[in-house]
């Protein structure tokens, strides 16, 4: 199934009922074992979405977290260790965590909370009816850097040369950058790549200030995120434009951003992982999208740099910063 009949169907009766009409939170001890590239903030949406269902931490719950940072087969041990302490099921951030869970098992749930597109990346074969141990949530991370750049030319009407700081090891980032790149130059514009290497974070940042662009796109990865706040000392350092794809780098000076409301997603993936535990083939539930968006603006940074924010892009923001 392809993206627009995937959109369509979620329109519909595919999207999960709501948490009020689920079935009763189990009278045992489940344990769910956590994976992602950092403690994120966000995280903190899960356990929300599961108070809300009546599991109690300590009662009925246990979250095992594990954290790794790099490519999907650093994250392959750190799932069988999971494995190994009998989890109910397993909840991933991110593509390179889901790929590196999914060869770790083919029988133990895994329901992601946000992966970039789960069916370009090859880790489902159908947003619909994904079959096999794999379901979950997709943050659209792909289709938002289109929606980024528009608003970044919104920002920057004389934007030229566009600047992209990218993880070519994040399969999901890989698609995404290759997709606004053609946008990009479909309008005009010339394309500055720098790719991680490694955590080297400051030598990609190094070579996108060297080649002068009018802004720059950081794209949606959580190793990129990892460094948040180095990245964005950086940028504010250089007077470099950017564009952001999580709120947590505009809260710590970043100019702007645009993406997914990723608390609201992990509070949704606890409902799947409780229609799993109540008896749900994880095969069975569709894909589903992420619904909730925002723009988050840094007028603080904004004057620092000497920007004047348009009241069209004003006009959009969910949350501005004085």
């Amino acid at each position: 199934m392809r993206r627009r009949e995937f959109i369509t169907l979620l329109g519909g009766a595919a999207v999960a009922r709501p948490l009020a009409a689920r079935a009763a939170p189990p009278t045992r001890l489940v344990m769910i074992g956590v994976i992602a590239p950092l403690s994120f903030p966000a995280i903190e949406g899960l356990r929300k979405g599961f108070r809300e269902l009546g599991y109690i931490e300590g009662q009925n719950l246990r979250l095992e977290y594990r954290w790794a940072d790099g490519p999907a087969e650093q994250y392959v041990s750190v799932a069988e260790e999971l494995l190994r302490l009998g989890v109910d099921a397993i909840v991933t951030w991110g593509t390179p965590a889901t790929m590196g869970t999914r060869r770790a098992t083919a029988t133990v749930p895994i329901v992601m909370a946000a992966v970039g597109d789960p069916f370009a990346s090859q880790l489902i074969p159908n947003l619909a009816r994904p079959g096999g141990n794999v379901t979950g949530f997709t943050s659209l991370a792909s289709e938002l850097e289109v929606k980024r750049l528009q608003v970044l030319r919104e920002l920057v009407p004389n934007l030229q040369r566009l600047g992209i700081l990218s993880n070519p090891a994040n399969r999901a980032v890989d698609i995404a950058a290759r997709n606004v790149q053609q946008e990009a130059k479909s309008r005009g514009l010339t394309i500055e790549a720098a790719e991680l290497r490694g955590n080297d974070v400051r030598q990609a940042l190094v070579e996108l200030r060297d080649a002068h662009p009018d802004a720059i796109l950081v794209l949606a990865d959580p190793i990129l995120l990892n460094h948040a706040k180095d990245i964005v000392a950086f940028m504010s350092a250089q007077r470099l434009v950017a564009m952001y794809a999580y709120r947590d780098f505009v809260q710590v000076g970043g100019l702007l951003s645009y993406g997914t409301n990723y608390h609201e997603l992990f509070r949704r993936t606890a409902g799947y992982v409780d229609r799993i535990l109540n008896g749900t083939n994880p095969g069975d539930l569709p894909v589903q999208q992420a619904d909730r968006f925002e723009l988050i603006i840094n007028l603080n940074t904004a004057k620092e740099f000497g920007l004047e924010v348009p009241a069209t892009v004003l006009a959009l923001a969910d949350e501005v910063i004085e």
